[in-house]
């Protein structure tokens, strides 16, 4: 039997301190009086007994001679005045973790502050806090009493409160508070006042219960902390509470291969080492009578002891047992649990009448004549070899997950549980590990325990070295060109990664689609499976760019292949520019009309005429398959003679404002001389005409080829 003891079993620092104040002061008081018991240990409550310290339930017991210690716990405020107010000389053993909740509660229900206390409502400690407050105040056992209290109590979520804990109280217990009440009232400050000594213990103690067979919590029974010990202990091992190591005769360690010590804050280091070399002897006489017997039972033909290996015909099966012939004078049971690991699998699944299996005897009750076998335990052991071969080789393990526990699952594999730790059941985020249950998975083994025939797994590990073989294969192989179909794993605002067989790709966002989009999300999800092509492989920085859009779907070949030169189509105006509007001739190709292309009169401002989103029939004059550009026009479609009235408009225009100035000149005037200017002034005008109409129409080509750049 291998024993492992608690690195933080026994005294903690303010019990230790409290301890040892009241033995010295016994060595210079004579009349040493405590204000309760100084520790919830009877053992050292008796020696200082016997050291003629009085235990006194309060401060009105007390004499003027005697001195007063006041424990670890704490005590109120009313404590301290009474003793003060009787002259009591006293010392204050308060655990300064104990004191720092004094005064939190103090300062806040001072100010105003509603008091809660996570813990035990009748302990000495909580009481002594409960003391210091100034205001209302309430205690909760657990947050299901915090969440009753705040809706059903303290239904103003407009009131403030704080929330401090008993130094010893179950850290589990403290967690599930805060998460269950941060949504359900705001107004609630925490203050997690669990002493650090509390919590390494506990969580100490719960790793040590998950590597042994069997726990045993040494500690006074009315010890809060020796308690907690053996609640967050029994979860995961047989666990048994002993106040001495007399008390080891009572309980059943026979049958453990392993046992994990640990010990309360209130348990003194003499009666840990009593009980460890208790134990010791018990497990060296064990192994001397097991020997000795065995040898004995060895010899006797068709003797059946605990631990025997043996083969059993099968004789009854029945729903929840099956019987066996061992060729034993005693009839062999082998119950369902004893039979499989799988609680979905019935007795009548598994074996029929007349097989032959394997056993290992469990319990022989010579008195009703019966014989406990267990047929998965025998296999388990022939699975191990399996699975200890599985790790030594490398090589990979098929299972069935059949339970979710604490931190992860077991997957059944050759018969025996192997636990794979939540953050190993995949290669991807799993959140309710329940989905997995009864799912058949590969595995790898990653540890091994033998002296508890304990196996760790991981079913990442087989998934991420089947990514390797793919990823060099995959390496081996690419070329610019290649298509490929993979799964899209992540979107991002530049583009979409694809999964492409154990190595990723990037689409970028260009290389969706051939129109403009906002986020890839438009065109693929995560999940989707796509087919790609590779458009540029770095290899030394293993890196590929793919694309997705394909040419067929090109928006400009599928209109070049469409339309022609004077095509006449229904447009949609888009966009507006001081020289024209933009309209969509089909998804993806857009087309200019020129200012001088929408009416057959001077436009000012576009928006008069056009307005975004309107349908409009256009005709093509002329399409650019080099830059891919689409002169439209509207004017195009009027009448032939409106066209021309619009061509000369502009500069008949700037021709009749020099005329209208020139003739306003030559009224006022009778001067020869001025009316020479007048003639002349006629004369540039004709001219302005004319180079005018050339200008306008030399401008609006210019114009329409940069609106289209």
């Amino acid at each position: 039997m291998q024993i492992t003891v608690a690195k933080t079993a026994g005294f903690c620092f303010g019990v230790d301190r409290a301890v040892n104040l009241v033995y010295k002061l016994t060595e210079t008081q004579k009349n040493v009086k405590t204000l309760g018991p100084i520790i919830h240990n009877p053992q050292i409550v008796e020696d200082l007994k016997n050291k003629n310290v009085d235990i006194i339930a309060s401060p009105d017991e007390a004499k003027s001679e005697d001195t007063v210690v006041i424990r670890s716990h704490g005590v109120g405020n009313d404590v301290y005045d009474t003793l003060n107010k009787l002259n009591i000389n006293y010392v204050d053993a308060t655990c300064p973790f104990v004191s720092k909740i004094h005064k939190i509660v103090s300062e806040k229900s001072a100010e105003g502050y509603i008091v809660i206390i996570a813990g035990d409502k009748n302990h000495p400690e909580v009481l002594g806090i409960k003391g210091h407050c100034k205001g209302e105040c309430y205690v909760i056992k657990d947050e299901f009493e915090l969440k009753d209290l705040l809706e059903n109590v303290l239904k103003d979520a407009q009131k403030k409160a704080i929330l401090v804990a008993q130094t010893t109280y179950n850290t589990k217990f403290w967690a599930n508070c805060v998460k269950s009440t941060k949504k359900l009232y705001t107004n609630l400050i925490f203050f997690d006042t669990i002493c650090n000594a509390t919590n390494e213990r506990q969580q100490e103690a719960v790793e040590l219960a998950k590597k042994n067979d069997v726990m045993v919590v040494v500690g006074g029974r009315d010890s809060s902390n020796t308690k907690k010990l053996k609640e967050v202990c029994e979860k995961y091992a047989t666990t048994y509470l002993i106040e001495t190591a007399e008390e080891l005769k009572n309980i059943e360690l026979n049958n453990a291969l392993s046992v994990g010590v640990t010990a309360g804050a209130s348990t003194p280091a003499y009666i840990i080492k009593e009980v460890l070399q208790t134990m010791s002897e018990m497990a060296n006489n064990k192994e001397e009578l097991n020997f000795e017997q065995l040898l004995e039972e060895s010899l006797e033909t068709g003797k059946l002891y605990n631990g025997k290996r043996v083969k059993g015909i099968v004789t009854t099966v029945l729903a929840n047992e099956i019987h066996v012939d061992v060729n034993a004078k005693q009839s062999g049971i082998v119950p369902l649990d004893e039979l499989t690991d799988d609680p979905t699998q019935k007795p009548e699944d598994i074996v029929k009448k007349g097989d032959e299996l394997d056993l290992i005897v469990l319990k022989v009750n010579d008195q009703e004549g019966i014989v406990t076998l267990s047929k998965k335990r025998c296999d388990a052991l022939a699975g191990y070899d399996v699975i200890c071969k599985a790790y030594e080789e490398g090589t990979a393990l098929e299972g069935v997950v059949t339970n979710v526990v604490r931190g992860g699952v077991l997957v059944l594999s050759n018969s025996v549980k192997v636990f794979i730790p939540a953050s190993q059941v995949s290669d991807k985020r799993i959140e309710d590990l329940n989905t997995l249950l009864k799912q058949q998975v590969t595995f790898k083994i990653l540890e091994v325990n033998e002296k508890r025939s304990r196996a760790l797994g991981s079913v990442r590990a087989y998934l991420n070295e089947g990514k390797k073989e793919l990823e060099e294969q995959f390496w081996n192989n690419v070329e610019v060109g290649n298509t490929y179909k993979g799964e899209v794993k992540s979107l991002t605002s530049y583009g979409a990664f694809v999964d492409l067989g154990g190595v990723d790709g990037m689409i970028h966002i260009t290389e969706l689609s051939w129109t403009k989009i906002k986020h890839p999300s438009e065109i693929v999800n995560v999940g989707d499976v796509v087919e790609v092509y590779v458009k540029d492989v770095d290899k030394e920085k293993k890196r590929i760019s793919l694309g997705y859009k394909k040419s067929e779907d090109n928006p400009w070949e599928i209109f070049v292949n469409t339309y022609k030169v004077d095509d006449v189509v229904k447009v949609k105006i888009v966009s507006f520019t001081a020289y024209g509007a933009f309209a969509t001739i089909i998804p993806g190709v857009d087309g200019l009309i020129h200012i001088s292309q929408i009416a057959n009169q001077r436009v000012e401002k576009i928006a008069d005429i056009l307005e975004v989103g309107q349908e409009v029939e256009v005709k093509i004059i002329d399409i650019n398959s080099d830059s891919k550009r689409v002169s439209l026009s509207m004017r195009a479609l009027l009448p032939e003679e409106e066209q021309k009235i619009v061509k000369d408009e502009a500069g008949e225009q700037q021709a009749e404002e020099a005329v209208e100035q020139t003739a306003e000149v030559s009224e006022e005037s009778a001067n020869e001389e001025v009316k020479e200017v007048a003639e002349e002034a006629k004369e540039i005008a004709e001219e302005i005409t004319e180079e005018t109409a050339q200008e306008t129409k030399e401008t609006e080509t210019a114009d329409e080829a940069d609106a289209q750049e």
